[in-house]
C-alpha cells in the first residue's frame, strides 16, 4: 500500500469525527426563563457582582464544586420596589458540551424553579422535564442536593443530571454568600 493512500485511509476517520455535527437546541431566551421563572414580576434588573477569590474559595467549599467564574449572571426579579427573588443563568458541562440553564431564587433562599435553556448534547435532554426539574423546588443551601438521594437521576442522563443538581446547589451557596455579604 502506497504511503498516500495509507495516509488518507488514516486520516478519514478523524476528518469525519471532527465534521460530525452536535446536537443544540435553544429552549428559551432569558427573557423567556425569567417570565417563566418568576410570572409576576414587573422587571428584570442585572445585577453587577464581582466575586473576590475568597468568596469564589468559600463558595466552591460549601458547594462541594468550584465556582468558576467571578463575574455570575443574576436579575433581580422586581414588583415594583420589592424584590421578588433572582434568576441565575449558569453553564455546566453535560458530557461533552455546556447546558445552560436558569435558577431563580426567592429573597428567602429557596430555589423557585429550574429551566433549561440550551441544551447541547445529543442524548441526555431528558432533563428538560417538568417533574425532574420540580424536584428542586424549594430546596435551599441547607440542603445536601445529591443525586440518587435527594434529587432523582434519570438513566441515560445521569452525567447532565449531576451536573445541573451540582450547578443549582452552587448557586444556592452563591445566593447565599451574597446575602451574607450585603449584610
Amino acid at each position: 500500500m502506497s504511503r498516500t493512500i495509507w495516509y488518507q485511509l488514516a486520516s478519514a476517520p478523524a476528518v469525519a469525527l471532527v465534521a460530525s455535527p452536535a446536537a443544540a437546541t435553544d429552549y428559551l431566551t432569558l427573557e423567556q426563563a425569567q417570565r417563566v421563572l418568576i410570572p409576576q414580576a414587573a422587571s428584570f434588573r442585572p445585577v453587577a457582582v464581582a466575586l473576590s477569590d475568597a468568596q469564589r474559595k468559600r463558595i466552591g467549599k460549601l458547594a462541594g464544586t468550584p465556582q468558576r467564574t467571578a463575574q455570575p449572571k443574576i436579575w433581580q426579579a422586581l414588583d415594583g420596589k420589592r424584590t421578588l427573588g433572582w434568576v441565575f443563568v449558569d453553564e455546566v458541562i453535560g458530557k461533552h458540551e455546556f447546558i445552560t440553564y436558569a435558577v431563580a431564587i426567592s429573597p428567602d433562599g429557596q430555589v423557585l424553579g429550574v429551566e433549561i435553556m440550551s441544551y447541547r448534547e445529543s442524548k441526555g435532554g431528558q432533563i428538560r422535564n417538568p417533574r425532574w426539574r420540580a424536584q428542586f423546588k424549594g430546596k435551599s443551601s441547607q440542603d445536601r442536593l445529591r443525586l440518587g438521594k435527594d434529587i432523582a437521576n434519570i438513566s441515560g442522563a445521569t452525567l447532565s443530571c449531576r451536573n445541573v443538581t451540582d450547578g443549582v446547589k452552587r448557586l444556592l451557596v452563591l445566593q447565599s454568600v451574597l446575602q451574607s455579604s450585603a449584610a
